[in-house]
């Protein structure tokens, strides 16, 4: 009974949006989202909630950074050279970017099966890179493993293809994408990369206003592009297939590989739809459309913590699209921030108590086993040991993606906090204790 009421509530109107936005900044505590929901050849609403870094009001028009979002549209302009006959999705990158290994196709780039990941690059030295040229200059070597017989998801392979686009068309990734993706769809307030306000770090909860970390090409194809709401409906509606892309074209961007269900720059949700999802340094976003009912959804957030909000807010505007109600919006993450917090102030406490009580502990250790002594400083000096390989330890556990100490400072910083507390707090009672185990001997 419940499905069925829920069925015959009305679709997503702009009321019901704006109403639904405005619970979401109260619940999630954001600091700005806007959003766009549109379907069929139109647009239902896009708008805006919350505050910029200037303090101005977030609308439909507030530019906002879209990170891997960026990859589809990397894909579209490469198909549109596809469609004009001046390159082939099976043609080797090598015969145009020699610095590449052979077997690399331009397919290959675009859904991630290059055989090229993290691992294979030196991703510390390609943040030196100001341009694309310089970019895949600074590749060799490249450790490409078996192209065309696995996924590995990398930055590096769309950045490659936004060079591609370069030297195919003559023309910078900038204007080319500007003329030949951005202006047949009216998406004026877009643009390959450049200036957005600056976006927003939780620390603990307080929301720090800070510029985006410049760590790559000032202008690339896997996560510098800058759009609104506004635009991004004219993208939505374009690919669900109301636009200038060939159906032949949208088909093969959305469509899987050889060896993976990711297409390019698109991936299927398990429930129908496609998205693909960009997790920047200050700013997230989210992007979807569903085939079926010819809905296309976008949320852009001016704020990065360890939880994304972006896909909580997706599944409502979804649930509000089927004519249902969505879930009350919340976010895990100011309970996250509230343990890392009391975890913070705990292992200080506990460095303080350890440090003060560092003669005592020694004068007990006297004539007791020295290997259990030396336990119990290697205990102690673990937060140590943690926090030294922090950067491998993130990128271990986030599938093979090379994290670095400089971005582990924005979306991370909570965690960095507690953990840099800890190992300080580890490290003064391990040098009282060892001091102190000297001096009572």
């Amino acid at each position: 009974m419940t499905g069925l009421v829920l069925g015959l509530l009305p679709a997503p109107t702009p009321v019901s949006i704006d109403t639904y936005l405005d619970r979401v900044l109260d619940s999630t505590g954001l600091p700005g989202v806007s959003v766009v929901v549109t379907h069929g050849h139109k647009v239902v609403h896009a708008t805006g909630a919350g505050h910029d870094a200037h303090g101005g009001a977030v609308t439909e028009n507030t530019p906002m950074r879209v990170a891997s979002v960026s990859k589809s549209f990397t894909a579209a302009a490469v198909m549109t050279l596809v469609e004009d006959g001046r390159v082939g999705l099976d043609d080797e990158v090598h015969d145009h970017l020699p610095q590449l290994p052979p077997r690399i196709t331009v397919r290959r780039l675009l859904n991630q099966t290059s055989g090229i990941s993290d691992d294979s690059v030196d991703i510390g030295r390609l943040t030196e890179a100001r341009t694309l040229a310089e970019y895949v200059d600074l590749l060799p070597p490249v450790d490409a493993a078996g192209p065309g017989t696995r996924f590995a998801y990398s930055n590096v392979n769309h950045n490659v293809a936004a060079r591609l686009v370069e030297v195919v068309s003559g023309q910078s990734y900038e204007d080319y994408l500007r003329r030949h993706v951005f202006e047949p769809l009216g998406m004026h307030d877009s643009r390959a990369g450049g200036d957005a306000p600056n976006g927003f770090n939780s620390l603990y909860g307080v929301w720090l206003n800070r510029p985006e970390l410049d760590d790559g090409p000032a202008v690339g194809g896997s996560g510098t592009m800058i759009t609104t709401a506004h635009d991004m409906g004219r993208w939505l509606i374009a690919q669900n297939g109301h636009g200038p892309f060939a159906t032949e074209s949208l088909d093969t961007m959305h469509g899987p590989s050889d060896v993976h269900d990711y297409g390019m720059g698109w991936h299927p949700d398990g429930n129908g739809l496609l998205v693909h999802s960009g997790n920047l340094w200050t700013y997230n976003a989210i992007q979807a459309i569903d085939p079926k009912s010819g809905y296309g959804y976008a949320v852009m957030t001016n704020g990065a913590a360890l939880v994304d909000d972006t896909g909580t807010i997706l599944d409502g505007l979804i649930a509000l699209s089927r004519g249902g109600a969505p879930a009350e919006p919340g976010s895990p993450r100011q309970l996250v921030d509230l343990v890392l917090a009391a975890t913070g102030l705990l292992a200080v406490a506990l460095g303080v108590l350890g440090v003060v009580r560092a003669r005592r502990w020694a004068e007990r250790r006297r004539g007791r086993r020295s290997w259990l002594t030396a336990v119990r400083l290697v205990v102690v000096g673990l937060p140590v040991v943690l926090f030294a390989f922090y950067p491998q330890v993130v990128s271990f556990v986030s599938s093979g993606r090379t994290v670095l100490w400089a971005q582990l400072g924005y979306f991370a910083l909570s965690l960095t906090v507690t953990l840099a507390a800890a190992a300080l707090a580890g490290l003064a009672v391990l040098t009282a204790r060892v001091v102190r185990l000297v001096s009572v001997r």
